[in-house]
């Protein structure tokens, strides 16, 4: 018989009831003493449960002194068996040890495991997200329903079509309209008029077709109609909490986005839609060139065309940024967003796929499609500098620093003049397709935050920080 703790044959052989292991009598008495548990099972262990085993014992004389070589043996055992306790339970928090160890790297290995499953999945939700459209039943409030649809309706995939067919068949053929602007008018470009302040932290403005209104708002929600000739605001509406973030106008309707997350749509003064289906601030519209289609761009990474026939939610898109900015080619076959992330992403409107991605170099501000149909002006946060982008080489053909940071790009009808609205002025930049050659016919310190082009191209309007409109034009 050994003993379970030293390994040697006892002196004193006692065994466990419970266990029926072996043990020194003076070891276990120590051990239960200081652990009260059985060494091998771990199970509770008392004196009282050991039984003294009766086996042939040798008689071991009692040492008097440290002095004698019995009582130096008899300290040399008590050292051992006080060793013989401390490695026995080493060994077992050794083995303790190594299960933990086992256990720990298992779990990790399996939350390492559990971290790629999820982040393959959260990669794959995202990217059909991406491609996810959603269609909802007429807006005529916020509470509108969104249901999940494949894409645009066959009618208004037949608009774009047809609005695309009918545009880049005329575009590069249409003569330059009698009485447009020249470079020699715009060199003579002087304010005129300047309206008294009225929407302060106004952000954009938005020219009718004739000219002769703009669509103008402010913090406080509210956006007003404002009569060139008349001077003065002929109509006012509310949009609710919330700032106005941007104005279009569809035919004879006004539309405003708001940072609470609405679009909303008046007719003769009167709300007749309202659209919620941004998850946050609306940052930009864009009109379709048929007029059938409106897009909005959100801080929530997604982009919502709208069918205006029936005031309906007909595609609502995901992206990987938040967006900034928005345009439709002026042949409609395209869309255009520029984003936090430094990118301009376009996308083909009737199926919603990426077709190109533009980097700049910082968060988009500013975006505007040539009337050329070939060009795109951008402008980023922070930064001086217009890129002119070539769809077809889809590389920056032109770089212009106009010496001050720029809030809005406008192109004019003919696609021969762009305005440049910065903290120091107006600026229009002129192409010759003669020369190819770019000139600066006009720079004026007319602080703006918007620009638009009047009648013909025949006036600048300029907005500013305060809400005033300027009018640029010839004296």
């Amino acid at each position: 018989m050994l003993c379970a703790i030293s390994g040697e044959a006892p002196q004193v052989p006692v065994a466990s009831r419970t266990s029926g292991n072996v043990f020194e009598k003076r070891l276990i008495e120590a051990y239960i003493a200081e652990n009260g548990r059985d060494p091998v099972t771990n199970e509770e262990l008392s004196t009282d449960d050991l039984v003294e085993l009766q086996t042939g014992k040798t008689v071991r004389p009692r040492p008097p002194t440290l002095t004698s070589i019995p009582s130096l043996l008899s300290v040399f055992q008590n050292e051992w068996d006080a060793l013989a306790l401390e490695t026995f339970a080493l060994r077992q928090q050794l083995t303790q040890t190594r299960q933990e160890l086992s256990t720990a790297l298992y779990q990790h290995d399996a939350a390492v495991r559990v971290i790629a499953r999820l982040s393959r999945e959260r990669d794959e939700a995202r990217e059909a997200l991406s491609r996810i459209s959603v269609h909802g039943r007429q807006a005529t409030n916020g509470d509108a329903m969104h249901v999940d649809a494949l894409g645009l309706s066959s009618n208004l995939i037949a608009k774009v079509e047809a609005t695309q067919e009918k545009l880049s068949k005329t575009r590069r053929k249409r003569p330059i309209p009698d009485g447009w602007v020249s470079t020699d008018a715009l060199n003579s470009f002087t304010p005129v008029d300047k309206s008294e302040p009225l929407y302060s932290g106004a952000k954009s403005l938005a020219l009718n077709t004739q000219g002769d209104s703009v669509l103008i708002g402010g913090r406080d929600g509210k956006i007003g109609v404002y009569s060139v000739q008349g001077k003065t605001i002929v109509h006012e509406m509310n949009a609710g909490p919330g700032m106005i973030t941007d104005a279009t106008w569809v035919g004879n309707r006004a539309v405003a986005s708001t940072s609470t997350g609405d679009v909303r749509i008046f007719e003769d003064g009167v709300e007749v839609a309202n659209f919620s289906g941004h998850a946050g601030q609306v940052t930009a519209l864009a009109l379709h060139p048929s007029g059938d289609i409106l897009a909005s761009v959100g801080v929530d990474k997604s982009y919502i065309f709208y069918d205006l026939s029936s005031n309906t939610i007909a595609a609502h898109v995901f992206t990987d940024a938040a967006l900034t900015t928005a345009a439709f080619h002026p042949d409609g076959h395209l869309f255009a967003a520029g984003g936090v992330d430094a990118q301009i992403k376009v996308y083909d409107v009737k199926t919603a796929t990426n077709a190109a991605n533009f980097d700049s170099t910082g968060p988009i501000v500013a975006m505007s499609f040539s009337e050329n149909g070939t060009w795109l002006a951008s402008a980023a946060r922070d930064s001086t500098s217009i890129s002119i982008w070539d769809l077809r080489k889809a590389a920056v053909v032109h770089a212009m620093d106009v010496m001050s940071s720029i809030s809005a790009l406008s192109w004019e009808y003919t696609g021969q003049f762009l305005a440049i609205a910065g903290s120091s002025g107006v600026i229009v930049q002129h192409y010759s397709k003669s020369t190819k050659k770019w000139s600066e016919p006009l720079k004026n310190a007319v602080p703006s935050v918007a620009v638009g082009w009047g009648t013909d191209g025949n006036a600048l309007l300029c907005l500013d920080a305060e809400g005033s409109i300027t009018t640029l034009a010839p004296r």
